[in-house]
């Protein structure tokens, strides 16, 4: 029996091994904590709130499908709608360009590139924030300094906050104007040509457009995808700088009412919290049919070195 134990007893290494893994997985349990009970489990609450009419104040009560076939007929989600798909689809291209066109500059070697990055960086970090927000609301509002710009130059300005078809530019504006993370991005990925290609462009007679267009754009189609997916997930997102802008309304005349600040609105405005969980939902679907969309396309113009 003796000689049976000794063979069923770990050995060293096994012994070893089984330990690290114990180690392992106590320094993993805070995450998996936050995973289960800060992510997954709201998750799971928010699906089942989704089916019910809940108000906050009493115990929810199940209401089949009641919420999501009440969005067919909600005219204010589908502007809501409206307003962010055309927010996410103007600002996020011109975000891009901007960023990439400004690592382009940044990447021929500019004495002070550490500075330059930083400063250019910055709007990335506060742009999001409620201070910028009420900042963009005053340099747009009708005595702000972009009227105050105009009127040098002999142009009637006006409120471009409070009139339903400029509103709404404005906080395309700012969202362009956060370019710093996705040009750093781009940066990292010029800095990671190599120059080998453009010295033999240059030997057969390229010129700088063409050594762009066939050989900066197509090596960085793989960073330019990755910095699509995460901007467009973001806009999606979007809920401070309209709330701040427009007061909380979405106003003027819904011209920003972003769908996330409708969500917000009838959960905590109106303590629909059961249409609100439903409205959630269907945002997690736009962004992922969006993610999905981008790459099933990637595979038509993103190019890896492989």
């Amino acid at each position: 029996m003796s000689a049976i134990n000794e063979l069923r007893r770990p050995r060293g290494p096994q012994r070893g091994a089984r330990q690290q893994n114990k180690a392992a997985f106590l320094f993993l349990l805070p995450w998996f904590v936050g995973l289960f009970g800060i992510t997954i489990g709201p998750m799971l609450a928010s699906l089942f709130l989704s089916f019910t009419d809940y108000n906050l104040l009493q115990p929810p009560e199940l209401s089949g499908f009641d919420n999501w076939t009440r969005m067919l007929h909600d005219e204010r989600l589908h502007k809501s709608l409206r307003v962010t798909f055309t927010y996410v689809l103007v600002s996020i291209p011109l975000q891009l360009a901007l960023a990439l066109g400004l690592a382009l500059l940044l990447d021929k070697g500019v004495r002070g590139l550490s500075f330059y990055r930083s400063v250019f960086y910055l709007p990335s970090l506060i742009g999001g924030s409620v201070a910028i927000a009420v900042l963009w609301r005053t340099v747009f509002g009708t005595d702000g300094l972009v009227n105050d710009a105009l009127a040098i130059i002999g142009i009637q300005g006006q409120g471009w906050i409070s009139e339903p078809g400029t509103a709404l530019s404005t906080l395309v504006v700012l969202n362009v104007w956060t370019f710093g993370s996705p040009m750093v991005i781009f940066l990292a990925g010029l800095r990671q040509v190599p120059t080998s290609l453009y010295e033999a462009a240059s030997v057969d007679g390229a010129n700088r457009w063409r050594q762009f267009v066939s050989i900066t754009l197509p090596l960085l189609t793989p960073i330019i995808f990755f910095n699509l997916v995460l901007q467009i997930i973001h806009a999606f997102q979007t809920f401070t700088q309209a709330f701040v802008v427009s007061g909380g309304r979405g106003g003027p005349a819904d011209s920003t009412l972003f769908y996330s600040l409708y969500l917000y609105e009838r959960g905590f405005g109106h303590f629909d919290m059961g249409y609100a969980s439903a409205l959630a939902w269907l945002l997690l679907i736009i962004v992922a049919v969006f993610t999905a969309i981008n790459f099933w396309a990637s595979k038509y113009w993103v190019f890896y070195n492989d």
